[in-house]
């Protein structure tokens, strides 16, 4: 029998549950967490560009890809790696954008390193020109996670209520509720749980001698 390679074998060292509180920038955002390695987290979007788009993001905020430690960087990608067949199993997807706006000036609206993970069928974007179009929508005001996020803060705030924003929004996709992402967020933990127990049962196939 020859062991498991030590990122594939350390199942047991990651959760579907948030056991403490986790922020992506200066947001708590908790309730929309569906996976936690020690080091990196998975979450649902306020407001995606398509359905099952999702961030995966180190549990340390640090806002530059280069500023993670190799150790962070090959667990973040890791977890990228592993959501993303996930997301692509659940939404039927034929394909996946996998992105990461690295700073400010590469549309980056929230000083936290993130991966964008969005399942892509065949001429989903066509209304909008084409499947290239999902990187016009990332960098315009369609992908500003930064402001959706302040305007559900403030809005929070201000009313003490989970599913109340105060902003109007002008394109068509509504922010949606702590209730509806946290609904998506069980949904994709347990999915998450089952994707583990298919990788687990695959490497054992490999590796197995």
């Amino acid at each position: 029998m020859t062991d498991l390679p030590a990122g594939e074998a350390a199942t047991d060292e990651m959760s579907v549950v948030a056991r403490s509180p986790i922020h992506f920038g200066p947001f708590l955002v908790t309730p929309q967490v569906f996976f936690v390695t020690p080091l990196s987290f998975a979450l649902v979007n306020l407001k995606p560009l398509l359905p099952g788009h999702v961030l995966v993001c180190p549990i340390r905020r640090t806002p530059r890809l280069s500023d993670l430690t190799p150790a962070e960087a090959t667990n973040l990608f890791l977890t990228v790696r592993r959501v993303s067949r996930m997301v692509e199993r659940v939404y039927q997807a034929s394909s996946l954008n996998v992105a990461i706006q690295d700073g400010v000036d590469a549309g980056q609206s929230v000083p936290h390193v993130h991966a964008h993970i969005i399942p892509r069928k065949k001429a989903d974007l066509d209304h909008k020109g084409g499947s290239d179009a999902i990187y016009g929508m990332m960098d315009g005001e369609e992908g500003d996670i930064g402001r959706f996020l302040a305007e559900r803060k403030l809005a929070m705030e201000r009313r003490r209520a989970q599913s109340e924003f105060s902003a109007v929004d002008n394109d068509a996709r509504e922010p949606r509720s702590d209730e509806e992402m946290h609904k998506e967020a069980e949904t994709l933990a347990a999915e998450m749980e089952k994707e583990m127990e298919m990788e687990w049962e695959s490497s054992r196939r490999v590796y197995d001698e």
